[in-house]
């Protein structure tokens, strides 16, 4: 093993392989997708830059792989927090999906910066399972934790829960991606008394009563 190689892994129990995916996902996270290098990826691993062409096809290959450690090194720091079916208030329980789907999204979006102008990557992605988190899995998520809670009768019979779980993830993307378009704005933290509003909006409607 070369003497870089070494240093990098010394002490530790990950493969190189494992090693490479865990240095570019560190780099997406702080910098997203958008203009890493092989050369990036192989000073944050501590290897020459040609180490990484002996374990991935290409650079696309390794972002990919890359991409799904580190949303699900996300989705397992969040885990804890998902409310179970019947367990405390109704509103509580809405309120902690908002927060928890607004913080996997303030931390996948930025690593996803700039997918849309690297086909290579997207297409590399297509070739792996579906990503773990983002949308589809929270809306899916959300509107699974809906349909138990309708079961339970705590939600009424008529509401739709994937109409719901959309327009949560909407939220997402309103109060995220905002900020994260805008080069002077701060860090997305949305206004606690606006997902307080936000959960009440969804409890309750917007019609008057007696309104069609």
């Amino acid at each position: 093993m070369a003497p870089r190689r070494a240093a990098a892994l010394r002490g530790g129990e990950q493969s190189l392989r494992e090693h490479l995916i865990a240095a570019a996902a560190r780099l997406l996270d702080r910098r997203g997708a958008a203009g890493l290098t092989v050369r990036d990826v192989a000073r944050e691993a501590g290897v020459a830059d040609g180490v990484l062409y002996n374990h991935f096809a290409d650079k696309e290959e390794l972002l990919a792989h890359a991409l799904h450690a580190h949303v699900r090194a996300v989705e397992a720091a969040l885990e804890a927090t998902v409310p179970q079916p019947g367990e405390g208030t109704l509103a509580g329980n809405l309120r902690v999906w908002l927060d928890r789907a607004l913080a996997l999204h303030a931390a996948i979006l930025p690593a996803l910066a700039g997918l849309t102008t690297q086909p290579k990557l997207v297409a590399r992605l297509a070739e792996l399972p579906a990503l773990p988190g983002g949308d589809p899995g929270v809306r899916a998520e959300f509107a699974d934790y809906l349909r138990a809670e309708q079961r339970l009768g705590r939600v009424a019979p008529t509401a739709d829960p994937r109409a719901a779980a959309t327009l949560l993830v909407g939220v997402c993307h309103d109060l995220v991606l905002g900020r994260l378009l805008d080069p002077a704005g701060a860090p997305p933290e949305p206004d606690p008394e606006l997902v307080g509003a936000l959960v009440d909006t969804l409890l309750r409607g917007v019609a008057a009563a007696g309104s069609g």
